[in-house]
């Protein structure tokens, strides 16, 4: 049973990843933005304040920061 659950993990991931995954992120201090790259060459931006859990973030802390294995999330 579990080798199937990983299974099927493993192909909503590769679904997930289809519609496009994060291939690089940085904080723009000027504008105050998270900018995301994704593989499609789309390119996402939003400002820290409206993600929760950043609103209050350093910038320091802000410019670190780390793609999961996956590309689908951020840390």
């Amino acid at each position: 049973m579990e080798s199937q659950d990983v299974r099927q993990a493993e192909e909503r991931t590769e679904a997930l990843r289809a519609s496009g995954f994060a291939v690089s992120a940085r904080y723009d201090r000027r504008t105050g933005r998270v900018v995301i790259d994704l593989n499609t060459g789309v390119q996402v931006a939003f400002p820290t304040r409206l993600a929760e859990g950043l609103a209050d973030a350093s910038a320091a802390d802000l410019s670190t920061n780390e793609i999961s294995p996956a590309g689908l999330g951020l840390h």
